[in-house]
């Protein structure tokens, strides 16, 4: 394996790294050098990932958890430091989209879904690895968001509420972990194609309308799960160490304009 290093002696936890964003993160945190615990309710998945980064010399293991209980993430931590003896980064990225209902048609049970794994699963993972981190004097969280969480019209009402919800969670984290060098900071992908977008793509090429996937941001296309890795290393990584409570939109520049229905031209 190539390593470039620039996560060299660190041990990561990664959740929904069984595909897209998450699992794109896990193959870059293996090549700079970190040891990885990788997380998600896909064991199978989990597993593939993890052979192929030990068949390329780096060192994985895999934990099956639905970070929406609190027991399953103390689980996680535990075996992380089990293996490791220390957590230097935490990614929280599993997250589901749920359904495109509407208010009218929408029922507390899916919003206690949504949010149940988008946001208070990245609490559960903020508070059980925060203090290990804090007692060390050192960390970095990232909390993958979304340009949902920005603006509407990126997701479902629950989704998006559950995202904007994950931006606070990143400042209010960062206030208070700040002072113990654990810096905490989020990014917010734009359109990316990933397991859970997948069905917005297959429709649009069935309708034969793949190149409009993307057209309204400013760099006319979708962006790939690579690229939202990498600014995840760089937030995670010793290049971000005076950075922290952000939320980075990697969006094409989707959010940098109104982006109003008959604004573009």
């Amino acid at each position: 394996m190539k390593t470039e290093g620039r996560l060299s002696d660190k041990a990561a936890i990664i959740t929904g790294a069984a595909s897209g964003i998450g699992k794109a993160a896990a193959l870059l945190f293996a090549r700079e050098g970190a040891e990885v615990v990788l997380a998600d309710v896909n064991e199978v998945a989990l597993q593939q990932i993890v052979s192929e980064i030990k068949g390329s010399g780096g060192i994985a293991f895999s934990k099956k958890t639905d970070v929406s209980v609190e027991a399953e993430v103390k689980a996680l931590v535990d075996y992380t430091l089990k293996q490791f003896e220390k957590v230097d980064i935490l990614c929280n990225n599993a997250g589901i989209s749920g359904d495109f209902k509407g208010y009218l048609n929408d029922d507390a049970e899916h919003w206690q879904r949504v949010i149940g794994v988008n946001t208070i699963g990245a609490m559960h993972c903020i508070k059980h690895v925060g203090g290990h981190m804090q007692a060390r004097n050192k960390g970095a969280i990232v909390n993958t968001a979304s340009v949902a969480g920005i603006r509407a019209g990126a997701g479902s009402n629950a989704y998006s509420a559950s995202k904007a919800a994950v931006i606070s969670l990143t400042q209010t984290a960062a206030c208070d972990l700040g002072q113990f060098n654990v810096r905490v900071n989020a990014v917010c992908p734009g359109l990316i194609e990933t397991g859970m977008t997948q069905p917005v793509f297959d429709m649009a090429r069935e309708a034969g309308k793949e190149e409009k996937l993307g057209s309204r941001c400013e760099m006319k296309r979708y962006g790939k799960p690579e690229e939202i890795a990498h600014a995840i290393l760089f937030l995670a990584s010793d290049d971000a160490s005076y950075i922290t409570g952000q939320a980075l939109a990697v969006d094409g520049g989707n959010t940098a304009s109104l982006n109003l229905p008959g604004m573009k031209f």
